[in-house]
């Protein structure tokens, strides 16, 4: 089958299972690594751990768009 062939027919299908051909293609592009997962997991719980011990504080997304485009802008 073709590429275009393949994709209208995936396209057909319902949304459930589109979103399962979806993640199938992603994961053979992006390979999950369990060593990388489990390290990110880690530094997420690290960083709770902080926030909630005051230990730093938490910037808005506002302020850091507004920091990126003031740098960009230059």
């Amino acid at each position: 089958m073709k590429t275009k062939g393949l994709i209208a027919e995936a396209v057909s299908l319902p949304i459930e299972e589109r979103a399962i051909v979806l993640d199938s293609l992603l994961r053979s592009l992006n390979t999950p690594e369990p060593d990388i997962d489990t390290k990110w997991a880690e530094l997420a719980q690290s960083r709770l751990q902080q926030l909630k011990s005051g230990e730093i504080t938490p910037i808005s997304s506002t302020d850091v768009f507004k920091k990126i485009a003031a740098k960009f802008q230059q």
